[in-house]
């Protein structure tokens, strides 16, 4: 493993354990040029995922994407940035225990939805307004009745 601060090739784990998910090994590396530590995570290298999108191409899967949607979404909201990992973690999860080669954005989208509106409706409500690309208020208004039932029926 490369440092990240002289670019020295020669690194030493100094400790191993299994990270906060419990699907990746974090380690903790020591340069030993510099002398300066990193953290490196190791994951399992899953089957490249393809994504369907709604024109129809087809494009490598691309964690960060969901990462840039949601953290749009969640500006000025009371959720941390380890909440939106994970959110995103959780939501990777599902998509890849589908099994699939391929996936529809749109399948993924409603993944994503279902748990953003479990953590912060409003949060759910502007990814929802981009996702779904509301043209007017009445569409805006409309979903928010139907988030405002769903809540009313977990709450009786």
């Amino acid at each position: 493993m490369k440092c990240p601060f002289c670019s020295e090739e020669n690194t030493k784990v100094i400790d191993s354990r299994p990270a906060d998910d419990n699907s990746s090994i974090r380690r903790r590396r020591q340069c030993e040029k510099c002398g300066k530590r990193f953290t490196t995570y190791e994951k399992l290298e899953t089957i490249p995922l393809v994504v369907i999108k709604k024109d129809q191409a087809r494009e490598p899967y691309d964690r960060s994407k969901i990462e840039k949607g949601v953290f749009r979404s969640c500006i000025k909201r009371p959720i941390s940035v380890d909440q939106i990992n994970e959110l995103v973690d959780s939501v990777e999860s599902a998509v890849f225990n589908l099994g699939e080669k391929e996936v529809p954005s749109s399948q993924i989208g409603e993944i994503l939805m279902d748990r953003l509106q479990k953590l912060d409706p409003v949060a759910y409500v502007r990814f929802a307004s981009v996702y779904r690309e509301f043209k007017d208020v009445n569409t805006f208004v409309d979903e928010i009745k139907k988030l405002l039932d769903h809540q009313g029926t977990i709450e009786d």
